[in-house]
């Protein structure tokens, strides 16, 4: 779709090891993509999330603002990082990323659309889709389930005041159409990203991501709660990325 496509494809060929690895890379898929891509746009405000989170880790243990479990959550990060770096591979490789992120990669040099939607959208499928997984994969390798009132619940949602400030900061910065012009006075736009909080949904994806671990024995009902995650994303994705008139 554009023609960096295949540099954009190189660019995330790496698995993050670390927080910092996360940072570089996203640094880089925001160098490659022009103003005029709708991805540049949800990795500008997945970017600041990482650097937040990155920056909530070093104070852990110096003071107020840091993490009970760093580690935890450093490595929920990582993670994390991982399945939107798959999805960018998959789409620009086969255009058969999971649906809430295709919906995103289809429509991502419309001109039209604001680039607070790309944002959105991706923030939709990221935590919608991917964040239950990525809380299920971590939780299978450090053997600590997924349960509310842990230290590990009480870190996650610890973040939930960090992001709804840069979501209000995208809110204004991002407020424009794709290549940067003006939105219209009046539009429907506001209406539709105030209905999206994105503390409510990372709330959903633990509880998913508990209904997922009790489902772990059981395969074919797993496999058809993360379909249904997908596709209630893929709905909202697309409802998110409606063009602005």
């Amino acid at each position: 779709m554009f023609p960096y496509d295949a540099t954009l494809l190189a660019t995330v060929a790496t698995t993050p090891d670390s927080v910092p690895d996360v940072v570089q890379i996203l640094e880089n898929v925001g160098s490659v993509c022009a103003d005029t891509d709708g991805l540049k746009w949800f990795n500008w405000l997945y970017l600041q999330v990482t650097e937040a989170v990155q920056a909530r880790i070093h104070k852990s243990g110096a003071g107020p603002g840091g993490f009970a479990d760093p580690a935890w959550i450093a490595t929920l990060d990582v993670v994390f990082a991982g399945y939107y770096l798959a999805a960018i591979r998959t789409a620009l490789s086969s255009s058969s990323a999971p649906g809430c992120w295709q919906a995103v990669f289809n429509v991502r040099n419309q001109q039209a659309i604001a680039r607070i939607q790309f944002a959105f959208a991706g923030m939709n499928a990221h935590i919608n889709h991917d964040l239950p997984l990525a809380i299920v994969a971590l939780c299978q390798t450090s053997g600590i389930a997924p349960q509310h009132g842990t230290a590990q619940y009480n870190d996650y949602t610890a973040l939930n005041s960090t992001l709804d400030s840069l979501i209000d900061v995208a809110r204004q910065e991002l407020n424009v159409r794709l290549a940067g012009d003006a939105l219209p006075g009046v539009s429907g736009l506001e209406d539709t990203l105030a209905a999206w909080s994105v503390s409510a949904a990372r709330e959903s994806a633990w509880n998913n991501a508990e209904l997922l671990w009790h489902l772990r024995d059981l395969p074919p009902a797993s496999a058809k709660l993360v379909d249904s995650l997908d596709g209630l994303s893929c709905v909202l994705g697309k409802t998110l990325l409606v063009p602005v008139p």
